[in-house]
């Protein structure tokens, strides 16, 4: 097996050195973002010294529809930097190549806002049904737990026990604990906003 702890370790000591963007910046400004500048050369024989390890390139990539695994988990790192609306682009560009973790990223941004103007619980929870749908664990409870609380979606606690009762089953350890809990999503999500899931009564 392959021992993957030091390309994390020099992953995070380069993104260290990665500033975060200013109030009054924008993420087009893309070369803040990069791990390295690189020293690409192009010309009619091939290209020198590739740009392959900036984020840069990702959002090339998913911009080009080059999807592949290392391209999707880029958009993790950006939107744990602030890049919001590359990461994005990048979790789109994935959840359309049928990637379904970054269909329950692409809930998560529309949860919280982030890269868009405004919360969009429905959008979280079409998301978070469409990984459901493909198998995805994390998806199977995120999208029993729209149904639980009924955010974005009817409420339906019958059928929010039956998405739990699957990522249970595939072994989602959270899950089992709210199987254990009768299914109060309180007992999985002690931290959250609890106004957030308040029922409208108008």
């Amino acid at each position: 097996m392959t021992n993957f702890l030091p390309v994390c370790t020099a992953l995070a000591a380069a993104l260290a050195l990665c500033p975060p963007l200013a109030a009054d910046e924008t993420t087009s400004e893309r070369d803040i973002w990069q791990l390295d500048a690189g020293t690409e050369n192009a010309d009619e024989f091939g290209t020198l010294n590739p740009d392959e390890m900036t984020l840069n390139r990702a959002i090339d990539n998913a911009t080009r529809g080059k999807i592949d695994m290392m391209t999707c988990a880029q958009g993790y790192l950006m939107t744990k930097m602030g890049n919001h609306g590359d990461a994005r682009t990048i979790f789109r560009r994935c959840a359309e190549a049928g990637y379904t973790g970054t269909m329950t990223w692409m809930s998560y941004m529309e949860e919280n806002g982030f890269g868009r103007d405004g919360i969009d619980p429905e959008a979280a929870a079409r998301w978070n049904r469409q990984a459901a749908d493909l198998g995805d664990p994390v998806a199977q409870l995120n999208y029993g737990l729209d149904l639980l609380r009924g955010r974005g979606v009817a409420p339906d606690p019958e059928a929010g026990q039956r998405w739990v009762d699957r990522a249970a089953t595939a072994g989602d350890r959270s899950a089992i604990e709210l199987q254990r809990s009768d299914y109060d999503y309180r007992a999985v999500t002690p931290d959250a906003d609890e106004s957030r899931y308040d029922k409208n009564l108008f």
